[in-house]
């Protein structure tokens, strides 16, 4: 399969998987909507008004700040050009290559090797490397590491990666709000309800509490089976842009052996890096929440492109 159809099926397959994201968050939705009636009544209206209010208020928020949210949480630093001149000269040859814009060029004071791109279109973007990155890479796998996070900023996925952070911070509000309504609420004898039948609230409950419980879970996984599709079409659009599959798949190799722990990282970041940031940490079902597809798939992915 060459990188232009790998391109078109993983970026089919994440429209998919935001469809299921918000099958996933309109069905909470429902659920909510209907228990919220049997505890106030008929304060639904007014409930969905004050939610979409705030969601559409933190989207925004999310969406024109992404980039300085991520920097900040990462701790990392705008580069000077002086200091990091060759890290400069291969971005601009990538940009000037591809039609890019120049994105700001961020540093994280960190020997493990890694890199992250973020903000909300090519205009607004942020490409970020560790100091690993510049010590222990050399100029052909640092090119390929960057074309790789510019790769992430031309296909839009930053945006895309933002949108699926902003689902999953409302199906976790929406779940925290329903279980905080079973611990402290109590259920109102409605005069005016419809439906009076004991074992139907019952069950309504029951049905809500697993909701709440496992959305949030199923709504990560979304997320990182998002994040995992992105990765390899960012492979494969670095390999377009800097024609040296092999530049990319060695920084991998070398990546894969680097034991180094990224300080700064957390789970609400660890989407964005090049690679899984959180080494040495046991996942659960570690196929379905990993961040990343497994590096020696992308490895051999990228050997399989011709040149």
């Amino acid at each position: 399969m060459d990188f232009y159809t790998q391109i078109s099926n993983n970026k089919k397959m994440t429209y998919v998987l935001f469809l299921m994201f918000f099958l996933l968050i309109g069905f909470l939705s429902f659920i909510f909507s209907f228990v919220l009636d049997i505890y106030y009544g008929s304060g639904f209206i007014l409930f969905f008004s004050i939610f979409g209010v705030l969601t559409i208020l933190f989207s925004v928020v999310s969406y024109y700040n992404s980039d300085k949210i991520v920097t900040s949480i990462t701790g990392a630093k705008e580069a000077s050009r002086e200091e990091f001149k060759q890290l400069y000269n291969i971005v601009e040859e990538l940009c000037l290559a591809s039609g890019l814009p120049m994105p700001k060029i961020f540093v994280i004071n960190d020997i493990a090797i890694n890199a992250f791109a973020t903000g909300r279109d090519p205009n607004h973007a942020v490409v970020c490397f560790t100091m690993g990155c510049l010590q222990k890479l050399n100029r052909e796998q640092l090119q390929g590491v960057a074309a790789h996070e510019l790769s992430h900023i031309k296909n839009y996925d930053v945006r895309t990666m933002t949108l699926a952070t902003v689902l999953v911070g409302i199906t976790v509000l929406l779940s925290d709000l329903l279980l905080r309504m079973f611990i402290f609420g109590s259920i109102r004898n409605n005069s005016n309800s419809k439906d009076n039948n004991g074992l139907i609230v019952v069950i309504a409950i029951v049905v809500s509490i697993v909701l709440a419980l496992i959305t949030p879970i199923v709504a990560r996984m979304i997320t990182f089976a998002i994040s995992r599709k992105r990765e390899f079409v960012a492979d494969a659009s670095a390999v377009e842009m800097t024609r040296n599959p092999h530049g990319l798949a060695s920084a991998l190799e070398l990546i894969s052996k680097d034991s180094s722990k990224l300080i700064s990282a957390n789970k609400a970041t660890a989407h964005l890096y090049i690679s899984n940031p959180l080494k040495g940490q046991k996942i659960f079902l570690s196929n379905l929440f990993s961040t990343h597809p497994p590096i020696e798939e992308r490895i051999n992915a990228l050997k399989g492109i011709k040149n």
